[in-house]
């Protein structure tokens, strides 16, 4: 029993951990427009279900502590108090607090006495409840009733038919439908009646499933929305359908109520062709009317079109609204991703061993199945694939944190949230962009006094960005800060021998600096950057990445920073060629065309690395050479031409053999410093095949034999 108690105990805070994002997400929107009613729902919900959850799983110290800021914005959501920055705040601060009780760091116990204050501050704001103070209260007090008792009593009264079906396996949830019940009937006058006719023989019966469901008569002044918090935080487990019949009144100039069918047919329990075989001994309401003269059979019919009309659209809108949705822990589905890659390379030798054989039957049943692999593998890295937003809402925090430290005001702006890039790149891609964003702030966006001497508005602002790239995603952290100091950077390289004083570097070179371990111009160390640790870390995260980065800033306007990320790291399309008895891999998305070089078109060089391609001419690395492989060369060459930071560069092989599927493995520890080379991948006989690390390969070549590729 334990064992589930521990499985529930963790579901609930991996669903805590969720909700405090979409709060957080939800705060900082709130922030910048205080009267939106979606908004401050999203809060309240989000509040309330982390409340009630954590109340189910024991997590009471959190239900308590939740509770006081539920109250505080239920008065906001009622109108009874409006949002304010320093409401945001504080309520920013228990977020942090209430994720710091969620998963306590290195088993240390929560700081109370901050619990204790800021339950405080939040008592302030109720109406007759300031200079309270305690994180000990229980949470049953209800504090919000006494907030809106007067303003409740004036509301009128409405009734509500409801229909409270929980999921058959509820309580393998930890939820206890009569705490529901109980709620429901403490909002007004009403009456219940469980439903047991689907509860199965003694014989039948698993007492660990709920086979009751309970309509409900309540009379209330609390609002609709008080019926539905009851069932907030179980509304994916759960039936609740809500029907006004009466909104304050109406029907007391009603001589009588609805009949009994009438009733019936309206809670779903009768079907009007079930009532109709009932009634058959009778004659139908419409044969009365019509063989009365007082209305025709066309009218009957036109008032059946729209009972089938409506009843139609109100089954296609329940449809459309529907969504599924299963929780997978991560390492299955990677899991799955590996296991996709192994049929992948054993699809490869079905169909390199059915070519051999010549065999129709075989040969059909090898497409056959690589018709299938491929779908399996694109659903598969769909399935790993996540929208960015997730990540850039995270930062949104960081800018209004770091801002307010530093005094300046500055803002963060998003575009294109909704790319998608595989889970990995997406869970290393955060601390790179946690420190570009931090020195955006601190560098880049003066204060708000040398922005308005410069003619530039006090509010600064950093634009967040991603789009899609062929096979990459393109990563854009731009701000309309100070820019680059190209001349700082210079005498900081030179001071650093970096460069030699007489060097004359391209601006996008220079810039490049900026990434070399301990550099920075910062005058003086901050606790947000200035120690020259950062930037190279970015870099070698970007590089185990297999992406790039390109820096681009004028001073006075801004800085860019690009990062060009792949789409996955698993697998990737990939042009496979030969050098001698060794096979190399190119990643497909980086190749433009692949040329011929013969021994006479390399003769008119005149020993230079440069071939002439339609009147253009293109350098090229000669792997054979690079890679130390001995034989005699072809007659024939091939030139694979490769696009990487707006430039063209070639790379010679002995053969192209064609388009292959790369399932990407990682070296061996031995082989992991091996430059030029980012993994391997084992082809349809079994032989391996190395993946070659284009920008990797250019900038060897560029030290070693100061081949310009610009």
């Amino acid at each position: 029993m334990s064992g589930n108690t521990d499985k529930h105990k963790e579901a609930f805070r991996e669903e805590a951990n969720e909700l405090l994002t979409e709060l957080e997400t939800a705060l900082l929107e709130l922030e910048e427009t205080p009267g939106n009613e979606e908004l401050i729902g999203r809060v309240f919900r989000a509040m309330h279900t982390i409340k009630g959850s954590g109340a189910m799983f024991g997590f009471d110290d959190i239900a308590a502590f939740t509770h006081e800021v539920e109250t505080v914005f239920d008065l906001v959501r009622n109108g009874k108090m409006v949002v304010t920055k320093k409401l945001i705040d504080l309520t920013l601060s228990a977020r942090d607090q209430i994720r710091a009780m969620l998963n306590p760091d290195s088993g240390e116990p929560v700081d109370v006495v901050l619990s204790g204050e800021i339950i405080a501050a939040f008592r302030n704001f109720i109406p007759g409840r300031s200079g309270e103070k305690g994180p000990g209260d229980s949470p049953a007090v209800d504090s919000k009733a006494q907030a809106v008792d007067g303003a409740a009593a004036k509301a009128p009264e409405v009734t509500y038919r409801i229909r409270f079906r929980p999921v058959q396996d509820i309580f393998a949830t930890g939820t206890n439908p009569l705490g529901i019940l109980t709620e429901i009937k403490g909002l007004g006058n009403s009456r219940i009646v469980a439903q047991t006719r689907d509860i199965p023989l003694l014989g039948e019966i698993n007492p660990e499933e709920c086979y009751t469901y309970w309509d409900i008569i309540l009379t209330t002044n609390q609002g609709i929305n008080a019926v539905k918090d009851t069932c907030i935080f179980i509304e994916d487990s759960c039936e609740l359908k809500i029907d006004v019949i009466d909104d304050g009144g109406s029907l007391d100039q009603e001589d009588s109520y609805k009949k009994l069918g009438e009733i019936l047919i309206e809670r779903g329990d009768l079907s009007a062709d079930d009532l109709r075989k009932v009634l058959d001994a009778q004659k139908r309401i419409g044969e009365m009317l019509v063989s009365s003269g007082i209305v025709g059979p066309g009218q009957v019919e036109a008032a059946l079109v729209e009972q089938k009309h409506v009843k139609g659209i109100r089954k296609e809108r329940q449809a459309s609204e529907a969504i599924s949705s299963i929780r997978v822990p991560s390492d299955k589905l990677d899991r799955l991703v590996d296991l996709v890659g192994e049929l992948v390379t054993v699809q490869a030798r079905l169909s390199q061993f059915s070519a051999t054989q010549k065999e129709a039957a075989l040969v059909t049943i090898a497409e056959e199945v690589e018709r299938l692999t491929a779908e399996l593998r694109d659903n598969t890295m769909n399935i790993r694939m996540l929208p960015i937003g997730t990540t850039f809402s995270k930062f949104k925090r960081l800018v209004r944190d770091l801002s307010n430290e530093l005094g300046k005001e500055i803002e963060m702006t998003t575009d294109g949230a909704e790319t998608e890039l595989d889970k990995t790149v997406i869970e290393k891609l955060n601390d790179p962009l946690v420190h570009l964003i931090r020195n955006s702030i601190d560098h880049g966006i003066e204060m708000p006094e040398a922005r308005e001497a410069a003619g530039k508005p006090r509010l600064g602002t950093v634009h967040l960005s991603a789009v899609h790239s062929g096979a990459y995603v393109l990563i854009r952290i731009k701000d309309d800060g100070a820019g680059l100091d190209t001349e700082a950077i210079r005498a900081r390289a030179i001071d650093r021998g970096l460069i030699a004083a007489d060097a004359e570097l391209a601006e996008k070179d220079l810039f490049a600096l900026i990434l070399a371990p301990g550099f920075s111009t910062a005058r003086t160390v901050t606790n947000v950057s200035g120690r020259g640790v950062g930037m190279d870390v970015v870099k070698q995260a970007i590089d185990s990445l297999r992406g790039q980065i390109e820096i681009s800033s004028r001073k006075g306007e801004g800085s860019t920073i690009t990062l060009k990320l792949p789409l996955t790291l698993a697998i990737i399309e990939g042009l496979l060629v030969k050098i001698a008895e060794d096979f190399f891999v190119f990643p497909l998305s980086a190749v433009e065309e692949c040329v011929e070089l013969t021994r006479e078109d390399a003769a008119k060089a005149h020993g230079r690395n440069l071939a002439n391609v339609r009147n253009r001419i293109i350098p090229y690395i000669r792997l054979r050479e690079r890679f130390a492989i001995g034989g005699e060369l072809p007659a024939i060459e091939q030139i694979v031409i490769v696009g990487t930071e707006g430039s063209r560069v070639g790379f010679v092989v002995d053969n192209v053999i064609g388009e292959h599927q790369t399932v990407i493995k990682s070296l061996g520890k031995f082989y992991r410093k091996v430059e030029g080379v980012s993994g391997a991948t084992i082809l349809g006989d079994g032989t391996v095949a190395l993946i070659l690390d284009i920008p990797k390969l250019l900038k060897m070549a560029e030290t070693d034999e100061q081949i310009s590729f610009s």
